[in-house]
């Protein structure tokens, strides 16, 4: 039935899908050359780089489809991969979750680790932020779904892995790219690369603005990035990358249901009046060295850092914070063979210790003369420092040329320490070792099909907050949520490699569910309150259609249909048990066509659906469900020999509907209020784009 509904819902949709050509010089620009869909590799940690190959379910999106919109949100390309939700407000306030785990954090993303190179992107409290990396510096974001993926920490919602651009052609290249757009969206960027034999360098700066539609809701961006390769020879290599962001945003926080349906660009009173703010500055740094030490063993290594000083004017105080992170990672990988079967490996280790540092302060604003938030005297001063290390190991025995097994076990040790000033006291602690097993079973009966099965087991970390008491100090009685999941699924191509197709099922069950209960306006005590259950099927297929030597029509499905709930759940004495996850819509839909041509004008259009969502535990509250229409159109073309150019212009929203971007789940009424559950999405708006390429 569950299929049978989802295959009702998707097929007849389309997606968006770019094809790359060359031009005269062989240079990379788009056309329509290729007619058969390339084969998508993923990153060279994997014990094998071909998606096909590897026994999971694991989202790629290339940076032609990074790029795919006005390359400003990072959300509305995220949305396209199936199980996978970003919810967005004003650029700065987001939350991922993948098949609904992540879905009921009250703010921001957790039980998701990301990497930005090697570089770990999630903090020592859990917290992940993807959405301060420009994406014009971005070459590929791969999203494993689901705990299957050891090598990477077994987190129960998966892992998300970015890959800085790197030069690949040899020689020089300089750009410049101009956004705007409405509402006062103004995006420049200049970057510089250079490509050599044994090193290459690629340069970037972005400044990012836009006046908001909402009130109290300016955000000003800006970053440098560089990164490349240094000492390139037959069998080694050392990479390195650093990112550094500046962010100042207003902050219109969210909104209840009366103001939502009359008038969305409002903010919340309060914010708008102490013009509450996000500011921070956020550098990390790595380097990467990789080793081929024989025929039959590799070595990769990496150091790295990362810093974030910030600073939160809000309407019940002022909260500073400071975070320096800082870890390493080693790993061996080779092949051997046992009695005539090939076996692979990859073994290793990663160690990341995080420090972390939160004042807050009275927040004086309603004495300021309407100038905003003014600092008062200090409220709190808490201090953490968090350190765990992964060992992790993954083998591939290929038993037949058609049958193999991949097996995989990642072993967790967390501790830390908090001080608390105001008590004058320092608690230490640690968590139980933590297993996370993961097996796999692949069957390819020819080069153009695969078929797999996999059960994993994966953990979640509560963050800072999760692990406190109400009185500041360190609950014992917490423990990590943990949850086995099961899946199969199968890539296949047809008709010559001109479609795609992906398809999965999957189930998974978390127990010791993590419950931040609210108890003051910015202060959450956690608690293990019951177990979750998630069970889904996602499709994605991708068509290349070659019309006539002049047109190339490409198109792509992706679409997610699930059944998330809480399946024992008791809170302070109610029983939600049976209900519907709260924050996640079960059912999702994206699809989009892109038709282009050998003269260099294409046009693409592309669609979203998002069912309806549960705003509290209680589900007596939920969103409506909406859908969003996307149109662009653009011309890539040559003004002088080395010299490539590209125009377009386009409409996001384009019937403008009215939908929450962003939903505060489990929203507290304050006295005769309604709960602020909704932040409203961009109405209709406008963009063009200009870019200048040169190849010296």
């Amino acid at each position: 039935m569950i299929l049978k509904k989802y295959c009702l819902l998707c097929f007849g949709l389309f997606c968006f899908l770019n094809i790359t050509a060359q031009n005269k010089e062989g240079k990379t620009i788009d056309s329509l050359k290729t007619e058969k869909l390339q084969e998508v590799l993923v990153s060279p940690l994997y014990i094998n780089n071909n998606s096909q190959d590897i026994p999971a379910s694991i989202g790629v999106l290339s940076r032609k489809e990074l790029l795919q919109n006005n390359t400003t949100d990072i959300s509305t390309v995220m949305n396209t991969v199936s199980g996978v939700y970003m919810q967005s407000s004003n650029f700065t306030t987001t939350r991922i979750s993948i098949r609904g785990i992540g879905a009921r954090t009250p703010y921001g993303t957790n039980k998701i680790r990301a990497f930005y190179g090697s570089i770990p992107l999630t903090s020592g409290n859990s917290e992940t932020v993807i959405d301060d990396i420009d994406l014009e510096n971005l070459s590929q974001i791969e999203i494993i779904k689901g705990p299957l993926s050891s090598v990477y920490g077994a987190g129960l919602g998966g892992a998300i892995l970015i890959s800085p651009e790197l030069s690949k052609k040899i020689g020089e290249s300089a750009g410049i790219n101009t956004v705007v757009g409405s509402y006062g969206l103004l995006k420049n960027t200049i970057n510089y690369s250079l490509n050599e034999k044994e090193g290459s360098l690629n340069l970037s700066y972005h400044k990012l603005e836009t006046d908001g539609w909402r009130e109290n809701s300016n955000y000003n961006r800006e970053g440098i990035t560089l990164a490349g390769e240094l000492f390139k020879k037959k069998n080694s290599k050392l990479t390195y990358f650093s990112n550094y962001t500046y962010l100042k945003a207003y902050i219109p926080s969210s909104i209840n249901k009366t103001t939502f349906d009359n008038n969305p660009q409002a903010g919340a009173p309060t914010w708008v009046a102490s013009k509450g703010f996000k500011e921070y500055k956020s550098t990390l740094a790595g380097l990467a060295y990789d080793f081929k030490i024989n025929e039959n063993l590799n070595n990769s290594t990496s150091i790295f850092i990362n810093y974030k000083d910030s600073n939160e004017p809000r309407p019940f105080d002022i909260l500073r914070q400071y975070t320096f992170a800082s870890g390493a990672r080693t790993q061996f990988s080779g092949n051997f063979k046992i009695a005539a079967v090939e076996n692979q490996f990859i073994a290793g280790i990663e160690y990341f210790t995080d420090h972390y540092k939160g004042n807050t302060f009275q927040n004086l604003y309603p004495q300021n003369n309407g100038q905003g938030s003014l600092q008062g005297d200090q409220l709190t001063e808490t201090g953490q420092k968090r350190h765990f290390y992964n060992i992790f190991s993954q083998i591939r025995t290929l038993l037949f040329e058609e049958f193999e097994i991949q097996a995989g076990l990642n072993y967790n040790k967390t501790q830390f320490e908090l001080e608390n000033y105001n008590l004058n006291s320092t608690q230490r602690y640690s968590y139980d070792d933590i297993f996370s097993p993961q097996l796999s079973l692949l069957f390819k009966p020819n080069e153009q099909q695969t078929v797999y099965f996999s059960a994993s087991r994966g953990f979640s970390l509560p963050a800072t907050e999760e692990t406190l008491t109400s009185s500041g100090t360190i609950n014992s009685d917490i423990k990590p949520e943990n949850g086995y999941n099961f899946e199969i699924g199968g890539k296949f191509y047809f008709f010559n490699k001109r479609l795609y197709t992906e398809l999965s099922v999957y189930r998974m069950e978390i127990k010791d569910l993590l419950v931040a209960k609210r108890v003051g306006d910015d202060q959450y005590v956690g608690v293990n309150a019951g177990r979750t259950f998630h069970e889904g099927i996602e499709i994605s297929l991708n068509h290349n259609w070659p019309i006539n030597s002049f047109f190339i029509l490409n198109s792509c499905i992706s679409g997610s249909l699930g059944n998330y709930e809480f399946k024992e759940f008791v809170d302070s004495g109610n029983n939600f048990s049976g209900n519907k996850l709260t924050g996640v819509p079960a059912n999702k839909a994206n699809a989009g066509i892109t038709l282009n041509t050998d003269a260099g004008i294409y046009l693409s259009g592309d669609f979203q659906f998002v069912d309806k969502i549960p705003l509290n535990d209680a589900n007596t509250a939920f969103t409506d469900s909406y859908k969003i229409i996307n149109l662009k159109t653009g011309y890539r073309f040559e003004i002088l020999p080395r010299l490539n150019a590209h125009l377009s212009a386009g409409v996001n929203n384009l019937t403008d509907e009215k939908y929450t971007s962003l939903i505060l789940p489990n929203a507290v009424a304050v006295g005769a209020a309604s709960p602020r559950y909704y932040y409203p999405g961009l109405p209709t708006n406008f963009y063009g784009l200009v870019s200048l390429n040169y190849l010296f």
